[in-house]
């Protein structure tokens, strides 16, 4: 019994500065951006909003990565490679790589984006941070959540911002670049947040990268072939809403349930 009561007690002291820290860097924010304080030293410290911890967490994310900038170079490069060897080994001839330049874009972004998966909570694990988070007050899939969202933002928006570039260099037809945004702008996430599901289920294991492609590349399917299928659509001149609209709900599916799969899955590979 002795026992069960320190742990416990030591529990909540973990909990309990977890949850100063964070207080303590929103008041440091806070007193930063105005110059009367923000709460008075009368007044009892109030725990954070759901909104405040999700961008703490963004923040912090933001800024590792930042100062890690290899994160955000190594995918673009990966994808900016393998898009560029394709006219190299396959020839020049623009109606050939026109014709398959919407299945080159999307599997290299797929792969960059599964090449980066694999820093999502390795860091946070290594170094403790991943148990602080899970000990959090806060619900875990809203800290979650602003980890696939930096993720995203580090990863899947560059893709974005670089794919029209490349897509000039497979003579992709000028009716498909609008599909091929739209594609990338809500398929992009969905790769972020699927992947964010194997990632945390093998965070704990010593070189899962092998069995993390096994589990993910399964779940990434649907949206290259409907990503593929609606810029092809485009190139045509029909209307490709129909593999939107699937493309949009495979997003909202994933973005409501995996950060609660996150989650759960983190506190298995914890413990």
């Amino acid at each position: 019994m002795t026992l069960k009561a320190q742990s416990t007690h030591e529990t909540e002291n973990i909990v309990g500065k977890i949850d100063k820290i964070l207080i303590d860097e929103a008041l440091i924010e806070s007193t930063a951006n105005d110059s009367s304080p923000l709460i008075s030293s009368a007044q009892p410290l109030q725990p954070l909003s759901y909104r405040h911890a999700f961008m703490l967490v963004l923040k912090r994310d933001l800024t590792i990565a930042m100062r890690h900038k290899d994160d955000m170079i190594n995918p673009l490069l990966f994808f900016v490679i393998v898009v560029t060897l394709f006219p190299l080994g396959i020839g020049p001839e623009a109606q050939t790589l026109s014709r398959i330049a919407p299945g080159i874009i999307w599997v290299a972004a797929l792969l960059a984006t599964l090449l980066s998966l694999d820093r999502l909570f390795k860091s946070d694990h290594h170094d403790g941070s991943l148990e602080q988070m899970l000990l959090s007050p806060h619900p875990i899939f809203i800290l979650v959540l602003a980890k696939i969202f930096a993720h995203w933002l580090i990863t899947g928006l560059p893709l974005i911002l670089i794919a029209p570039l490349l897509a000039v260099l497979l003579h992709l037809d000028e009716n498909s670049y609008t599909a091929l945004l739209l594609t990338l702008l809500l398929g992009t996430p969905v790769l972020s947040l699927l992947g964010a599901v194997g990632v945390a289920l093998t965070v704990g294991i010593k070189k899962g990268g092998v069995l993390l492609s096994l589990l993910v590349l399964p779940l990434y399917i649907p949206v290259l072939i409907f990503a593929t299928s609606a810029i092809d659509t485009a190139a045509l001149g029909l209307p490709y809403s129909g593999q939107l609209a699937i493309i949009a709900a495979l997003f909202f599916g994933s973005l409501t349930l995996a950060p609660f799969a996150v989650g759960a899955a983190l506190k298995v590979s914890t413990n």
